[in-house]
């Protein structure tokens, strides 16, 4: 990514303004970042970001996602989540493809700034069953976010 700049992104404080929140599905999140979020920090590695799972006390057990980065990764994660959530088969096929890449490696330019296809009515009564909706909110300045050191898990 190295349009972004020299600077590591957790660095720049543009990264942190406005960060994404939704709500998910909790058998979605099981599926994208793996049973007990096996792959959660290779997914936040990969795409330059990072992202924030709760539990949310509702009657379906809905997950509150919140994620932090350059707009391009934020954007494309939303994509990639949208689309494995989609009830069309094209474009669920085309957000596992989208999954299994950000899990196996790092996104790069191309990857941010090609034309990820959503399906166009992704806010249908039975997407946002699993999307309820999305909001931003604003992050202090000066936020003490930090980035540690980086590990993998590799289940056998």
């Amino acid at each position: 990514m190295s349009t972004l700049g020299k600077k590591a992104w957790w660095t720049l404080p543009a990264n942190f303004h406005s960060p994404l929140v939704f709500y998910m599905e909790e058998d979605q999140e099981k599926h994208i970042f793996g049973q007990g979020d096996t792959y959660l920090r290779c997914i936040e590695l990969h795409s330059h970001t990072l992202i924030q799972l709760e539990p949310w006390f509702t009657a379906t057990g809905q997950i509150r996602v919140t994620v932090v980065g350059p707009q391009r990764a934020r954007q494309w994660l939303l994509a990639m989540i949208r689309s494995v959530g989609s009830q069309n088969s094209y474009y669920k096929s085309q957000g596992l493809e989208m999954l299994k890449r950000v899990r196996s490696q790092p996104l790069t330019d191309g990857d941010l700034t090609g034309n990820t296809m959503v399906e166009p009515d992704t806010w249908s009564i039975s997407l946002a069953t699993r999307l309820s909706r999305i909001i931003s909110l604003e992050a202090p300045q000066g936020s003490p976010y930090q980035l540690h050191g980086c590990f993998q898990l590799h289940w056998s």
